[in-house]
């Protein structure tokens, strides 16, 4: 009998438990998947990198993480203001103390697949993107990703 309850609470625990997050994805989502995220990191060197957030994102800050992309806020602002987008900028040149100058900042991107980009009015942690739609970041002064989006 105790084997029975025992197999019994390890079966009931294991429908209790969480599902597993799902993994992002190192390439444009397939058409109405999720949200496909484009990190110019041209500045840096590293060309332009690609990943899908599958569903639906709540934010796009959520949509960035989602996507693979480690992300740093400011010691002030936190989250809600992106500082560094896989460790970039260093943090030798930039501390990420407050926001960084308007001259080296992430931009804010928003797309539909083969369309034009749109500079966010919103920050990624207000903004809620729609499936299917593409997201874009990129480090400078203000310009969009320098791919079109995908």
């Amino acid at each position: 009998m105790a084997l029975l309850l025992a197999a019994t609470v390890v079966s009931v625990g294991l429908v209790a438990v969480d599902p597993v997050p799902r993994a992002a994805h190192a390439a444009a989502c397939a058409p109405g998947a999720g949200v496909t995220v484009v990190v110019d990191l041209t500045a840096f060197g590293l060309g332009v990198q690609t990943g899908c957030r599958l569903g639906d994102p709540p934010t796009g800050l959520a949509a960035l993480q989602g996507a693979g992309f480690a992300v740093t806020g400011t010691q002030r602002w936190g989250l809600a203001f992106v500082c560094r987008i896989n460790g970039y900028p260093t943090a030798a040149s930039e501390p990420c103390v407050n926001t960084p100058p308007a001259s080296a900042y992430w931009s804010y991107w928003h797309a539909a697949p083969g369309g034009t980009w749109s500079y966010s009015t919103l920050g990624a942690s207000s903004y809620n993107p729609a499936q299917g739609t593409v997201e874009g970041w990129r480090f400078g002064s203000g310009q969009a990703p320098s791919i079109s989006p995908p």
